[in-house]
């Protein structure tokens, strides 16, 4: 997983309540258990003009010119409700999505986002929307910064504190899995282990007799 620091980037205004993992990436356009081949059916329902059709919808931000390089999402309240599918993470990732700054998420979707490389910025509504206002009067020009090292949003010369637990903080900011930063506690493991093992001899007797 790539390491997330700072990102200064078109942000696209989808300033809607309860959009659900089924708008983002409709059950139609899974067709793989990969996480590849998703970014061409995320926002199929309101991205094109027909269902299962490919004709861009005008109308729909992300086909807007001024939106093309847009990194950044600004949600509305319980983005990423619905089920608990992580295409929906994996779809805005292949796009190009690393953040999403709403006023607060479906915790699933929310755990999804940190593991697969996304930040989830959780902002008050009133200052999701001024963003939103602010970034399209000119997208191109009113970029945002998400700054994950200082837990802060920089937008119209304002920073906009958020917070993130730190587990989440440290899996984004150095790119790790689950697993990956389970096993920076490697020497704290294998200490208990030793441990355990002269406390408790009996169970790893067993377990090497198993193993035969």
């Amino acid at each position: 997983m790539e390491p997330f620091k700072s990102l200064t980037a078109v942000a696209a205004p989808i300033v809607r309540a309860n959009v659900d993992t089924d708008i983002i990436i409709p059950s139609r356009e899974m067709k793989s258990v990969s996480k590849t081949g998703l970014a061409a059916g995320l926002f199929a329902g309101w991205r094109y003009t027909t269902i299962g059709g490919r004709e861009p919808n005008p109308d729909f931000v992300l086909n807007r010119a001024e939106y093309g390089s847009a990194q950044i999402i600004l949600g509305g309240e319980n983005f990423g409700c619905g089920s608990s599918r992580e295409h929906a993470v994996w779809a805005l990732h292949e796009y190009g999505f690393r953040a999403v700054i709403a006023p607060s998420f479906s915790p699933i979707f929310f755990g999804n986002c940190v593991r697969n490389g996304i930040v989830p910025v959780r902002l008050p509504v009133a200052t999701v929307q001024a963003l939103a206002a602010w970034v399209e009067r000119d997208p191109a020009q009113h970029r945002i910064t998400v700054d994950l090292q200082n837990a802060v949003v920089r937008a119209d010369d304002r920073e906009h504190a958020f917070e993130l637990d730190p587990e989440s903080r440290d899996m984004l900011l150095e790119g790790l899995d689950a697993i990956a930063l389970t096993l920076k506690q490697r020497a704290v493991i294998e200490e208990f282990w030793q441990r355990d093992r002269r406390a408790r001899p009996w169970i790893y007797e067993i377990e090497e007799g198993a193993s035969r």
